[in-house]
């Protein structure tokens, strides 16, 4: 079994939430789990729930990043628990890190420590989203990416990203061949229209026999089945997929305040229950635990900064099935038969 660090005082929630869920894990599986940060904090949350020692380890780190620190000073602090976990994988401690951390240190943390695949030229923070399903068997969640490891993009570096993404939806997501869409948000889905970088990009993707590419695809596509896998740079994917989260989020509220408020909502609300508990749970972003950075040597899983126990136990078990997947191996050679 792969063992997995994780970076026990990142997120809004650590360390507490971080280590129920790493204990969570030590009893349902035999993941071998390396929780990094104050080893005696650690152990305080641990002796209040049931855990099993066998599987998990403390490695003791004596600083921690906050969510809101500035990230490229803040990895500069060799002490901080995700730069001291983001080494341990380095050297080989473990074969994948967890973090809930910032952002912008997590992906500066692996720029510095990992090594990126051969190629690859700017890495790719994935995420996965919830939507609808055109086909029975299909999975319900796409893979969009990048969503803020990368601003700015070069053709080249699409056509990356939707190698990378292809891989992992192929072999965590289980899709056997992922339909890959460029996000044009500009012009249209026509394969002439947008900028140079997309009719660059989209052009090499036509070119490419490794991905299933079915074109450009626009802002109403993201949530409908026609892509497992959505590529755009860094800047507008992570406009798309807070887009996508701020509507699910207020529909619930709207719903829920109205059906305080008004019986005729209240009865609607409970005939559309059934449905609702559906959605509710489609974008309950817990069951998926975390987003991958692509294009380096080692797998890094980011869990969001709000993430309880559910969600981190969830993201520890991705984590594991990448390595045993070997999923950075199979990213390089799906670049290497590209070239």
């Amino acid at each position: 079994m792969p063992t997995i660090a994780v970076d026990a005082m990142g997120g809004d929630h650590a360390p507490d939430e971080v280590v129920k869920g790493v204990a969570q894990v030590s009893l349902a599986t035999d993941i071998e789990c390396l929780l990094v940060g104050d080893e005696r904090r650690i152990q305080s949350v641990l002796e209040g729930v049931s855990y099993n020692p066998e599987h998990i380890a403390i490695l003791h780190a004596t600083d921690a990043i906050g969510m809101a620190e500035e990230p490229r000073q803040a990895v500069k602090r060799r002490d901080a628990s995700l730069v001291v976990g983001v080494r341990a994988v380095a050297e080989g401690r473990a074969q994948a890190l967890v973090s809930a951390g910032n952002t912008g240190a997590c992906v500066l943390a692996c720029a510095r420590h990992f090594r990126l695949l051969r190629g690859v030229r700017r890495a790719a923070l994935a995420s996965v989203y919830p939507r609808q399903r055109e086909h029975g068997g299909q999975d319900p969640l796409a893979l969009l990416l990048d969503v803020g490891a990368t601003v700015r993009c070069e053709a080249e570096e699409l056509v990356h990203f939707a190698l990378m993404g292809s891989v992992y939806a192929r072999r965590v997501s289980k899709v056997a061949s992922p339909a890959i869409g460029l996000l044009n948000m500009n012009m249209g889905s026509e394969e002439m229209k947008g900028g140079e970088v997309l009719v660059e990009a989209h052009r090499r993707l036509r070119q490419l026999p490794v991905v299933n590419f079915v074109g450009n695809v626009e802002g109403n596509d993201l949530v409908r089945g026609r892509a497992d896998v959505i590529v755009c740079e860094g800047l507008l994917g992570n406009v798309a997929l807070k887009l996508i989260e701020g509507v699910s989020e207020v529909l619930y509220d709207v719903t829920g305040r109205a059906g305080e408020r008004r019986v005729a909502w209240r009865l609607g609300l409970r005939l559309l229950s059934r449905g609702s508990e559906r959605a509710r749970a489609l974008t309950d972003y817990t069951q998926y635990g975390g987003s991958p950075i692509l294009g380096f040597e080692h797998v890094f899983i980011k869990c969001r900064g709000r993430s309880g126990a559910r969600a981190v136990a969830n993201a520890v078990k991705v984590a594991a099935k990448a390595v045993r997947d070997h999923v950075p191996r199979e990213i390089a050679d799906a670049l290497a038969a590209a070239r």
